[in-house]
């Protein structure tokens, strides 16, 4: 019988944790706001008014409320606690994305998925500082990796639904967000404060010592006496300290890092339909299988970057190799020829980003004292927002510019490519400026 140990790693028992298993429960819907439409997008144009160049901003409108509020998200959490901030974030993000069923025209579903973005910078970055507040190490990268997991899971099943759904009515499909009410419910029943319990974990690791406090006994009185100041100083000094937090090279280079991964990915999810759809000549169905499929590989992915911790001691080179996979693995699906190419392609650029973003994300965890974690989570979070948010614009403009002397399937597959070289090109001189930096020390 093969042990969930075998698979991830020595940490994997961190799912039997009821904290890990509720936050895994939450992670279900942020990832259902852009994969959710990835293979519908083609078939929103007509009921909705809109045309194949502008229905990409159905995915920009999502994300570009949470390039602000993400940050704000963060600060909040880090001062009030995570769990108010999740709660709204559900029942937000459930309530806005259901009544776009209940809409008729494109400006209307523009401005709720806008107002769903709210919801989303309220989950995903709160979800990720948790588990950085719950665990250190291997173990953190474990659920970190975890965490990713589930949401290619999450976004495997639910594209394979819409893909049916809307062959029955365009609206079905987002009728799927109303799962975010009973989750909400369990959450608000059964979910503690993670702040609290990663206080009383340090307790702990202060009693028993040893090397797998991993600097926690330390870092928890330097944040209580940041929680001290930061009754008098309020939110305008932890806001200062974020700016000279990010002013370290080490920081910012990975908070780009991290938004440089979401060309390639929201690249794929946006021409997904399009390219399956237009290029390739297939169904709606077909293309949300592709989709199910670049997100079943990052999950099974994902479930290994607690392993890849373990064994790499210096993350920069699986890192680096990691992005060339998702870079190349763009590239082939936009230049194949069959689906059977595509999926190869596909699958690729799976492994590749759902190993880059679960490493990145436990990378981001540990370079901030405790206090600014949150902060400098939402940030990177927020980058990846700022570049889904972007990508979808700059490819429709680009595919646009090139159809006239390449012709619309060659400016398809040309933009495609190229989103796949800037996502990983970008991504891995960020790595090397980043492993050339000195270590951060802030002030004070």
């Amino acid at each position: 019988m093969v042990s969930p140990s075998s698979i991830a790693g020595t940490d994997s028992g961190i799912v039997r944790e009821r904290p890990f298993q509720l936050l895994l429960l939450v992670n279900v819907l942020p990832p259902l706001g852009t994969a959710l439409l990835s293979p519908v997008l083609g078939s929103l144009v007509e009921p909705l008014g809109a045309s194949t160049a502008n229905i990409g901003l159905m995915m920009s409108a999502f994300t570009a409320p949470s390039i602000a509020v993400i940050p704000i998200a963060g600060v909040i959490s880090d001062r009030y606690g995570r769990r108010p901030v999740l709660l709204f974030g559900l029942v937000w993000f459930g309530l806005t994305g259901t009544a776009i069923a209940f809409v008729s025209t494109f400006g209307a579903a523009l401005a709720l998925r806008a107002l769903q973005g709210i919801g989303f910078a309220a989950l995903t970055p709160i979800i990720i500082t948790s588990l950085g507040d719950l665990y250190t190490g291997t173990k953190e990268a474990t659920a970190q990796g975890f965490r990713f997991t589930g949401s290619g899971l999450s976004q495997t099943v639910f594209p394979l639904a819409a893909g049916v759904l809307v062959g029955m009515a365009w609206q079905y499909p987002f009728l799927l967000y109303a799962v975010a009410f009973p989750i909400a419910a369990v959450v608000y029943v059964h979910l503690e404060e993670p702040l609290d319990e990663a206080g009383d974990e340090e307790a702990e690791a202060g009693d028993e010592g040893g090397e797998s406090s991993d600097g926690r006994i330390e870092a928890g009185d330097e944040e209580a006496e940041a929680s001290d100041e930061g009754s008098a100083t309020g939110v305008r000094d932890q806001i200062g300290d974020m700016r000279a937090l990010v002013a370290h090279r080490r920081a910012w280079t990975m908070v780009v890092a991290r938004g440089s991964a979401n060309v390639a990915w929201f690249g794929f999810l946006t021409y997904n339909s399009i390219l399956v759809v237009d290029v390739l000549g297939y169904t709606p169905a077909e293309a949300g299988a592709l989709a199910a499929l670049a997100s079943l590989t990052y999950a099974l992915a994902a479930t290994q970057a607690g392993r890849i911790a373990e064994v790499f001691d210096d993350r920069l080179y699986p890192l680096l190799a990691l992005n060339l996979s998702m870079g190349t693995g763009l590239g082939l699906a936009f230049l194949a020829r069959s689906l059977a190419v595509a999926a190869v392609g596909v699958a690729l650029m799976g492994v590749g980003f759902g190993l880059v973003l679960s490493i990145y994300r436990s990378v981001i965890t540990t370079l901030p004292p405790p206090d600014l974690r949150g902060g400098l989570v939402s940030l990177g979070e927020g980058s990846g927002r700022a570049a889904a948010t972007a990508t979808p614009v700059v490819m429709g403009v680009a595919v646009a510019l090139a159809t006239r002397p390449l012709g619309f399937e060659a400016a398809v597959r040309a933009v495609g490519a190229g989103a796949g070289v800037v996502g990983a090109g970008v991504g891995i001189v960020c790595l090397l400026l980043m492993s050339a930096s000195p270590p951060i020390r802030m002030e004070g």
